[in-house]
């Protein structure tokens, strides 16, 4: 069996999780991996045979997301191109994870494709999403980017039958925990300077992630750190609590280790503001804004005790075998 392994690049999530279903996938036959998009730091260890430029969108410092870089970036005809290129009649199943070239290139070439994502829980009425006319282009996007003609999904929990809750990678499942009190944050949505002046109006120690630091800093009770996969495994592990964004994977893994959570979800990114409303109902505090009462709120999670009990059963195998028994042709 010849199977396509297609994995979305934009950020760092898609990446991590893949890094744990490729090993899966490549007991079931011959596996190609296929990566689109420029924004992620973390890589696979296994050679990538397709590597397209994809369609990203790139983080700002304001929150959101940087649209005339986005712009600047986009290179819509060698996508064109890419898609039409595309060898697809080899292969006996084709996975996407929310990457828009393989699958628009299935749909041209009338060949099914299975949504293995987080994006495809959204497929479901039944998923928590901000009330309509919030963002306009948000439900258009997750329904058009990505477009394929199965679905297995993923997130905080079971919200229809074809939704799982998330895969937890074996790095953090195996992984000693402790509290040495201090935070981690990653935020690549926001300048790390804007952070750290904030930030410093606590008592606690904190560990910033920044995607624009090369090397290192520490300004006061604050650490900045270039984004490393294993340097922040091992700041989760030992915090007492995660600041993040909007994001899936993040939070999902803080929880999975009984770490406190706070979310600030994107500007303008609707799949982030439907992440941060699942997870604020089940008791994580959402910030919309950095704003004047930031440190406040920020001040009033660090002395709250008040933790998110989650149940995350490690499923991905089952989950994984039973997708290529349904449907590789």
């Amino acid at each position: 069996m010849k199977i396509l392994y297609a994995i979305q690049g934009t950020g760092n999530g898609h990446i991590s999780r893949a890094r744990e279903i490729v090993p899966l996938l490549q007991k079931y036959g011959e596996l190609d991996l296929l990566v689109s998009g420029t924004e992620a730091e973390v890589t696979l260890t296994q050679p990538v045979k397709y590597k397209f430029h994809g369609l990203s969108f790139v983080f700002g410092t304001r929150g959101g997301v940087d649209k005339w870089a986005t712009y600047k970036l986009m290179n819509l005809p060698q996508m064109w191109r890419d898609m039409h290129h595309l060898p697809l009649k080899e292969y006996n199943l084709i996975i996407n994870d929310f990457e828009p070239v393989s699958a628009w290139a299935c749909k041209l070439q009338r060949m099914p494709s299975v949504s293995l994502s987080h994006q495809c829980a959204f497929v479901s009425p039944k998923t928590p999403r901000p009330k309509a006319g919030w963002f306009n282009y948000g439900p258009a996007i997750l329904n058009h980017y990505s477009p394929t003609t199965h679905h297995v999904g993923f997130h905080f929990e079971r919200y229809d039958d074809f939704i799982h809750t998330p895969v937890i990678r074996s790095e953090i499942r195996d992984m000693h925990t402790s509290n040495l009190g201090h935070y981690t944050v990653y935020l690549p949505a926001y300048d790390d300077k804007k952070l750290t002046a904030l930030l410093k109006q606590t008592d606690v120690q904190w560990h910033i992630f920044s995607k624009r630091q090369k090397t290192g800093y520490t300004d006061g009770n604050v650490q900045v750190i270039p984004v490393n996969n294993e340097g922040f495994n091992v700041s989760l592990a030992s915090c007492d609590g995660l600041l993040t964004g909007g994001g899936f994977e993040g939070p999902a893994e803080a929880l999975f280790l009984q770490k406190k959570v706070m979310m600030i979800p994107m500007s303008g990114q609707y799949e982030q503001q439907c992440n941060a409303l699942a997870a604020s109902r089940m008791g994580v505090p959402v910030v919309q804004h950095i704003d004047a009462g930031f440190v406040r709120r920020v001040n009033t999670w660090i002395k709250s005790e008040d933790r998110v009990w989650v149940d995350f059963p490690d499923e991905t195998a089952e989950v994984v075998h039973n997708m290529v028994k349904r449907y590789a042709r």
